[in-house]
């Protein structure tokens, strides 16, 4: 990695966990935050060789009107076809990594903050961050929540859970645990604590 690489620390949870509401609480301290899913939009864009590779392996039924990705579509195609599904991943996730390294590598803040949904099922990738933050809480509430959320089933709520890597694999790689099981209000303080201590960690390093 380049040593004019800022301190970055990566961000993740499972689903429905408050990653969201964390990441605005980061920004209102003014650090930029780098999320892996408006990555993913990114690179497969128009015009994008991400999207062209798409439309190479699947066919032009997979744009909508405007040449965009027909993301429903999309979902649709590689729901129930897993030799689909892994072709797509080939496809953007190494574009997502590359588009998150280069944001790092050129962001002059004092540290930045990588949004990574999926770390635990990808650390792999991920080794060069500096230090790994989970937002976390009960797979209880997860469920909960997405049933509240997205007006689904307990049912569906625990196969999706089930689909990411568990709540153990995430707190197994943690440098820092964000408790968000409270009043959305209580992660202000714990926010704050950690900005705090990653300025620290920065300044040391420089």
């Amino acid at each position: 990695m380049s040593r004019t690489m800022p301190f970055t620390v990566a961000l993740t949870g499972g689903i429905a966990a408050g990653k969201s509401a964390v990441e605005q609480r980061f920004k209102a301290h003014g650090v930029h935050v780098y999320d892996a899913d408006h990555a993913a939009r990114v690179v497969v864009e128009p015009g994008s060789d991400g999207l062209a590779a798409i439309v190479t392996a699947f066919g032009d039924e997979v744009l909508d009107a405007q040449g965009r990705l027909d993301r429903p579509a999309m979902r649709q195609r590689i729901f129930s076809d897993r030799a689909a599904r892994k072709t797509l991943e080939a496809i953007v996730h190494p574009r997502v990594r590359q588009w998150m390294l280069e944001a790092a590598q050129a962001d002059v803040g004092a540290y930045a903050v990588l949004a990574i949904p999926l770390l635990a099922e990808n650390i792999g990738h991920y080794r060069w961050v500096d230090r790994i933050v989970v937002v976390d809480v009960p797979e209880t509430t997860q469920i909960l929540r997405l049933v509240g959320r997205d007006g689904i089933e307990e049912g569906l709520a625990a196969r999706i859970l089930a689909s990411q890597a568990p709540r153990s694999a995430r707190l197994a790689l943690a440098d820092d645990v964000i408790d968000n099981d409270g009043p959305e209000s209580a992660l202000d303080a714990q926010v704050a604590d950690l900005h705090r201590r990653y300025l620290a960690l920065a300044g040391a390093r420089r």
